[in-house]
């Protein structure tokens, strides 16, 4: 077995957790199970990882089953990578049959025309998700596989999960090869980010709703005690303003617990109500501008806006709309007039 094949083995063992080693080992598949059966999981990592190594060599393992390895542990520990939505489109609506194999070779054959130092391992999942490790290297230089790029695409559908590499100029290679295995003509990135995959799919595969038309909510308690010198009035108002906002937030957030989104952006037009006595505004061409989110959870802190006293409720569709962006190409136009009345996808 190669030295750097060795190396790469142990310090993917380093990096699993030690009760979670043998769990790995077993769906990595790689040792027998009388193999597993010699190695002590009791000791220090560096030792599992070293014997680990030794079972390897005996089996003669090679880069593309080490990189199966490394799979695996994303897959469990996959919050550990940014992921990015990318959206493919096809000029017909047609639904075309799809085929692994044909899809591997399609994948393979593009990107490795365009640079032959890669390595490329593929490993299908229950749901019909498709995980591929990229490994890039230079036409000098072997692959660096401790910096990889992930893709995570579901056959017949066209949205494509990617968690790049720091080499961002191979990213155009990625995506070619994509559109051409899966059959789509173009591929777009759709500005939806966040180190949560699962809730990035979420959004984009429609299982998550913001609206519960059914949701009826509880009024909410006082407090136990009011003091006597207070209005009446301003508390009974007090409550009704809060189980209005209450309501009106349940109503656009839904009762669940938000999918975790960390990064939205897109391209905004719109068209300023212009007064009397404002000429600047008096043209015909819209103003165009950039929006970005970004937090560790946009959704709640979302939805924490108006509870808290910083947003009227209901919130404005600029805000609420962010998740619907990843299902189509949408308009939205305030009553008023006031606020942006096109959205255009970057």
């Amino acid at each position: 077995m190669d030295e750097t094949v060795a190396e790469y083995i142990r310090r993917t063992v380093l990096k699993i957790p030690r009760d979670e080693i043998k769990m790995m080992l077993q769906k990595w598949g790689f040792l027998s199970e009388a193999q597993l059966q010699t190695l002590n999981f009791h000791q220090i990592k560096d030792n599992i990882s070293q014997e680990v190594v030794q079972l390897c060599e005996e089996n003669s393992a090679n880069i593309k089953q080490a990189a199966v390895l490394d799979i695996i542990y994303n897959h469990i520990y996959q919050n550990k990578r940014m992921w990015s939505v990318y959206r493919m489109k096809k000029s017909e609506e047609e639904l075309e049959y799809f085929e692994i194999t044909d899809f591997k070779k399609k994948f393979k054959g593009r990107l490795r025309s365009a640079l032959k130092n890669v390595t490329i391992t593929f490993k299908e999942y229950e749901d019909n998700a498709i995980w591929i490790r990229v490994a890039w290297g230079t036409p000098y230089k072997k692959p660096n596989q401790y910096k990889p790029s992930y893709v995570v695409y579901h056959s017949q559908t066209p949205y494509v999960f990617i968690s790049a590499s720091v080499l961002k100029s191979n990213l155009p290679l990625l995506c070619q090869a994509l559109i051409v295995a899966s059959n789509y003509h173009d591929i777009r990135e759709m500005e939806l980010r966040s180190h949560s995959l699962n809730s990035l799919k979420d959004i984009v595969f429609k299982r998550y709703s913001q609206n519960f038309q059914t949701y009826n909510p509880k009024p909410l308690q006082g407090e136990n005690v009011e003091p006597e010198s207070a209005d009446i009035r301003i508390v009974q108002e007090n409550r009704s303003e809060k189980e209005r906002i209450h309501r009106l937030n349940q109503e656009v957030f839904g009762s669940g617990p938000q999918p975790k989104l960390e990064f939205a952006q897109y391209k905004l037009e719109t068209m300023f109500k212009n007064g009397p006595k404002i000429d600047a505004l008096d043209k015909k061409e819209p103003f165009r501008c950039l929006v970005k989110f970004s937090s560790p959870h946009l959704l709640e802190s979302l939805k924490s806006l108006a509870p808290a006293g910083m947003a009227d409720a209901p919130l404005s569709p600029l805000l609420t709309c962010i998740p619907h962006k990843a299902r189509n190409y949408f308009k939205i136009r305030d009553k008023k007039g006031s606020f942006p009345d096109s959205f255009v996808s970057p």
